[in-house]
């Protein structure tokens, strides 16, 4: 039994290099830069090492992806326990500018993970919570719909951030007033 705890500690020692790796290539040249060639030699194993761990860069952007939702669950529920919607608008805000290429694994480029089912994976559903648990004070009857209100309107603000497209001096400023928008105006759903 040692030496099974010893084979999958070094494998898993050596998935999260590789993923150490990709994530940090593709912070710094972009995920066009993350091939298996350059990642085996950046990670010093052969590239049937790599496709051992990850049957494709796909596969190793959508786990890099996860690593990202979690850390972004930790960042989302501290915030919006101290400070709730306003700190964690702003929180996701500084995530997606502080790693914008773990940013982009997440919810940019194309992925196989499921989003919005019940097949989505646990830290999915976890991060989502923390939008939930954000505007349950002010949604009414459907706290999931305004929570992906929420979401898309900062994930546009995210992207649009990140490409220029607005002014960077009122990052914060399109943050306060969509929590206040949410806060006080949503509307209650119509009868059908």
């Amino acid at each position: 039994m040692p030496t099974q705890s010893r084979r999958e500690r070094a494998r898993e020692e050596r998935r999260e290099l590789i993923l150490r790796t990709a994530r940090e290539l593709a912070e710094s040249d972009g995920w066009d830069a993350v091939t298996t060639r350059r990642l085996a030699e950046a990670v010093d194993y052969s590239q049937p090492v790599l496709y051992g761990h990850f049957k494709n860069m796909n596969a190793i952007a959508d786990a890099v992806a996860l690593q990202g939702i979690e850390e972004l669950t930790a960042v989302l529920r501290d915030a919006r326990e101290t400070g709730g919607l306003r700190a964690l608008a702003h929180a996701y805000l500084d995530y997606a500018a502080a790693h914008p290429a773990v940013y982009e694994a997440m919810f940019v480029r194309p992925t196989a993970l499921s989003f919005g089912t019940p097949d989505s994976p646990a830290a999915l559903r976890s991060a989502f919570d923390q939008f939930i648990a954000a505007v349950d004070p002010v949604a009414g009857d459907d706290p999931e719909t305004l929570a992906e209100v929420l979401w898309s309107a900062l994930h546009g603000q995210a992207t649009l951030n990140r490409t220029s497209r607005l002014r960077p001096t009122h990052t914060q400023a399109r943050a306060d007033a969509l929590v206040s928008r949410l806060s006080g105006t949503y509307p209650a759903p119509a009868d059908e």
